[in-house]
């Protein structure tokens, strides 16, 4: 028995001897942290850039300049994607060459899409963590918009929303 654990702790110390140590990027951490300092309470939302479906659909009607930023897929982008004039479509595992961001507009609101949200918050957020500042992400993605946007409020004429 003495033996079995004498040979595991020879091996268990081995492994972690020859393991690197993880660590991780403080200079990065220390950026996210004060790109993250104003996300609290009630306002959480706003300081994440967070638009709702109506904001999104007032600022359209009327006739606010914006860009959208659709970071789904080719395949969900063959089947349906925004018919905002001013969209871009660049899938999210494309959106970070120097190509693709030199699209992105820095003098218009940029809202960023997708099916969920989900993609769109990480994408927009690290938009504006490399410095785009003007980024937003539709909050709830084409599902929130989907279900917000009936014939009804489609056909209305804009009104003004009660919040970013």
């Amino acid at each position: 028995m003495f033996k079995r654990a004498l040979t595991f702790a020879v091996v268990a110390g081995f492994l972690a001897a020859s393991a690197p140590a993880w660590t991780y990027d403080t200079e990065l951490a220390e950026s996210y942290a004060l790109l993250f300092r104003p996300v609290v309470g009630a306002k959480a939302g706003k300081a994440l850039h967070l638009m709702a479906p109506e904001v999104f659909v007032m600022r359209i009607k009327n006739g606010e300049p914006l860009v959208t930023l659709d970071v789904r897929t080719p395949a969900e982008t063959s089947i349906f994607t925004s018919a905002v004039p001013s969209g871009l479509t660049i899938p999210m595992n494309e959106l970070f060459t120097s190509e693709n961001l030199a699209q992105i507009p820095t003098d218009v609101p940029v809202v960023v899409l997708c099916k969920s949200g989900t993609r769109a918050t990480a994408a927009g957020t690290a938009l504006r963590h490399v410095g785009f500042d003007n980024v937003f992400i539709l909050k709830g993605g084409f599902k929130a918009l989907s279900t917000y946007l009936d014939p009804k409020t489609a056909n209305s004429p804009p009104t003004v929303a009660k919040g970013k």
